[in-house]
């Protein structure tokens, strides 16, 4: 039989009569308990970000991105975009020039982030579900189509079904004397707008055009780009693609999937999930100060109990470990009730979004939550180690007692 823990179960769950040491043993439990709760939400509200930065991002982003290690644009041979598609595991490849650009529309203008995609762009579908308004469409016939994010047609006052207003890029020259006062210092294309998407604040300023008009744009010579994007093929793993892709592509070039081109973004929520972890812990830490007090009083009130077990043989270490024990049932309980409460606020904010963001521009009504048992072995363990610090010092007391 294991006599601490028989003893602290008789100390803790058998007494007759509700003493203010109860009544503080109950508050340190509350006190673990809604700690715990707290920390195991705050974790997962923080995972829910990390998650849905990665949808966002899904859902303009490929899923490899072939750039140049320096300057922003580089040559490509057709034999390299041939080894490239018979890569195992690559599904599409998309042709990318990307820079920034002057957008003007009747009277209105703005700097934009123009991207010129190749046609199999939209073959990739990630955009199907952000259009507000009008078609994904860049190409019919002889004539060629923009689209646009809400922030740029905001911006410009575009009105679609204006056929007869296009919306005017203009980029500078390559050599050309810059001056406000001539317009032949600019290229200048001009394309009707097909349609409007809505992803993120981040995206607003985006334009999408063909390739070839992007090219003729910005004067890139064929075969120079700033990007190759890809797709991967289904069921393909990411890492052994990007593994095969290196010695493709050869050392110049470097390869990045989703996390490595927004790593400052992920780093950041990184770092301010382990600051309020680190918080939190410690206001779990002033709260399980209370075992400590609870436990300090218990070992006066029991003084007479541990002569009596002295006398009957009992070693400081056993009396260390009874007080011990009693201070892990508290702190136990508490985590336990506190880490069942968290899960369960997190899947019914997951379920029903009872907490909403409270932003119009918001893409999502609710705050996103996702509970991962890595955070659940953490909290359990902070809350072990704080309970172990608090509940060390009274155990000790009482085994110095017996002296």
């Amino acid at each position: 039989m294991n006599v601490p823990y028989w003893i602290a179960h008789r100390y803790f769950f058998s007494r007759k009569k509700r003493s203010f040491i109860s009544m503080l043993s109950i508050l340190s439990m509350l006190g673990v308990g809604v700690g715990t709760m707290a920390l195991v939400v705050v974790l997962s509200v923080f995972n829910g970000m990390e998650e849905l930065n990665r949808a966002i991002f899904k859902t303009f982003e490929a899923d490899i991105t072939i750039s140049p290690k320096q300057g922003k644009r580089f040559t490509v041979s057709a034999d390299l975009l041939t080894r490239i598609r018979q890569t195992p595991g690559v599904g599409l490849v998309t042709s990318v020039i990307e820079d920034n650009a002057l957008a003007r529309y009747a009277d209105a203008q703005t700097v934009v982030k123009l991207k010129g995609v190749e046609d199999n762009y939209l073959q990739r579908r990630q955009l199907d579900t952000a259009v507000v308004e009008g078609r994904l469409q860049l190409r019919e016939t002889n004539a060629n189509f923009a689209i646009v994010a809400e922030g740029v047609r905001n911006e410009l006052s575009i009105r679609r079904e204006d056929v007869l207003t296009p919306l005017e890029l203009w980029y500078p020259q390559r050599g050309a004397t810059l001056t406000v006062l001539s317009d032949d210092a600019f290229n200048q294309q001009a394309l009707n707008v097909a349609g409007v998407f809505f992803i993120e604040q981040r995206y607003d300023d985006y334009v999408i055009a063909p390739i070839g008009v992007v090219q003729a744009l910005v004067d890139y010579e064929p075969g120079e780009l700033t990007n190759i994007e890809i797709q991967l093929a289904s069921n393909a793993g990411l890492a052994s693609v990007k593994k095969a892709l290196q010695p493709v592509v050869g050392e110049n070039l470097q390869i990045r999937d989703r996390d490595d081109l927004n790593t400052d973004l992920y780093r950041a929520i990184r770092i301010e999930k382990l600051f309020v972890a680190l918080t939190l812990s410690f206001i779990i830490l002033v709260a399980s100060m209370n075992i400590f007090f609870s436990l300090s009083m218990l070992v006066i009130e029991k003084k007479e109990d541990i002569r009596i077990l002295n006398a009957m043989g009992a070693t400081p270490g056993l009396i260390r470990r009874i007080f011990l024990t009693e201070g892990t049932i508290i702190a136990l309980i508490g985590a336990l009730v506190g880490l069942a409460l968290g899960v369960g606020l997190c899947w019914l904010q997951e379920e029903y979004g009872f907490v909403r963001m409270g932003t119009v521009s918001s893409i999502i009504d609710a705050y996103p939550v996702r509970v991962e048992i890595e955070d659940l072995i953490l909290t359990g363990t902070v809350v072990t180690l704080i309970t172990l610090l608090t509940s060390w010092f009274p155990a000790q007391r009482a085994a110095r007692s017996m002296a």
